[in-house]
């Protein structure tokens, strides 16, 4: 396998596929003894998890009931009905 100009190289989807390397994942790189190697950056948190923390973080912002919101998003009452 080669660099290109770009300093790009291509995994051979085997590896990435055994070692976890989707699209987007974070990786560094970890030089020993002249050899180069390449680690997943399992330190920072996918997006998933991120969204998930920031929704049990996020306050309840409306006096409405559980039922009142499903009602709501089920289109049984208006806005402005029974709320």
């Amino acid at each position: 396998m080669r660099v290109t100009s770009k300093g790009q190289v291509t995994i051979p989807q085997a590896i990435r596929e055994r070692c976890g390397l989707l699209p987007h994942t974070e990786v560094h790189f970890v030089e020993e003894g002249g050899r180069v190697f390449l680690e997943r950056d399992d330190s920072q948190p996918s997006r998933g998890t991120e969204a998930v923390q920031r929704l049990q973080q996020a306050r309840l912002r409306t006096k409405l009931s559980t039922d009142q919101l499903l009602a709501l998003t089920r289109g049984d009452i208006e806005t402005g009905d029974q709320l």
